[in-house]
């Protein structure tokens, strides 16, 4: 049985231990897709150095374009960093935030579906609701395989501290999903 690691601290100082952690289980399950929150570039590009020579495929899932002016949105250098390195880019709309929902529960209040979801997911950490959300949009881009198990790679803030390993699905069959194994994670949330 697998142990769960879990850091004093939230944050991006973690990445590196995730990320170790991340590649011994890929291949201990045998798992080749990674899916990995980057807004940046950083975490996906750490994610290539130390993922290298496995066969494993890298997906950075950054934040969609709306979110732009608050500084969240990957440039086009970036993306173009992170493609020449091997990495595949996803920007997409939030699949547990900031679309359609958002935009009325704001005005209006109340709370959606995908809001006590995300807020659910918190419980545990900020990087456990930014894995399940990641994995649901590459779910939704066709860039994984629905039939075999990922692992998907988020944080608290920057960097990584957060990851598990997940049969995905998409958005809309969200119930389908299924957090297989949480390899690590922040104890503080």
């Amino acid at each position: 049985m697998n142990e769960i690691h879990y850091f004093k601290e939230t944050g991006k100082k973690n990445t590196e231990e995730t990320l170790q952690l991340v590649k011994k289980r890929a291949q201990e399950l045998g798992i080749k897709d990674i899916v990995i929150a980057s807004n940046h570039g950083y975490t996906a590009l750490e994610a290539a150095k130390i993922l290298k020579g496995t066969g494993c495929n890298i997906i950075a899932v950054g934040i969609s374009y709306g979110h732009k002016d608050e500084g969240w949105t990957m440039t086009e250098k970036e993306k173009q960093k992170l493609e020449s390195a091997g990495i595949r880019v996803l920007t997409c709309l939030i699949a547990l935030g900031g679309n359609v929902d958002r935009a009325f529960t704001k005005e209006f209040g109340g709370i959606s579906f995908a809001e006590v979801v995300a807020q659910t997911l918190y419980l545990f950490s900020q990087g456990m609701k930014v894995c399940v959300e990641i994995v649901l949009m590459a779910a939704d881009a066709g860039l994984i395989d629905m039939d075999r198990e990922v692992i998907a790679v988020g944080g608290t803030d920057k960097g990584a501290d957060t990851a598990i390993v997940v049969k995905p699905s998409y958005p809309r069959k969200l119930l389908d999903l299924r957090i297989s194994e949480i390899i690590c994670k922040p104890r503080c949330g």
